[in-house]
């Protein structure tokens, strides 16, 4: 190389070209189908869910409203579909797995899949009065 080249080229591939695309959703899955099929509980997983934060906010993400449908089936599997406080978020590509690891942890739960989609977009109207509360928003 001369003194002028560089092993980095400006118009090469950024970080963004070595994550998921989320762009028109992203589904991530965790567990596999039970032996013993039971559906799950929604307060169970919900109660998982809640084990989970967003790193930039100090709430969970089930009380920031991320969380957009819950579907059980009567085999166990977990189907969720959530969002993120924007498309642009860091955690856009490790968000939907860790969210499908906490809801597999569940002894009862089978495969879990958990798809991340934009609409409706996320606002902080979908947060809860205590999620509002701990941010100090609107009160």
């Amino acid at each position: 190389m001369s003194g002028g080249d560089s092993i980095f080229d400006e118009n090469g591939p950024g970080l963004a070209d070595f994550l998921p695309d989320t762009s028109s959703g992203y589904t991530a899955y965790a567990g596999e189908s039970l032996k013993e099929p039971a559906p799950v509980e929604e307060a169970d997983i919900i109660e998982a869910l809640k084990t989970v934060k967003d790193p930039e906010i100090p709430v969970n993400i089930y009380d920031l409203g991320l969380i957009y449908s819950i579907a059980s089936a009567p085999s166990g599997d977990v189907q969720i579909e959530m969002s993120l406080t924007a498309p642009g978020c860091p955690v856009a590509g490790e968000m939907p797995q860790q969210v499908a690891n906490a809801v597999a942890a569940l002894a009862t739960a089978g495969r879990v899949s958990v798809t991340l989609v934009w609409d409706p977009a996320w606002t902080p109207d979908r947060m809860s009065e205590d999620a509002k509360l701990a941010l100090d928003f609107g009160f």
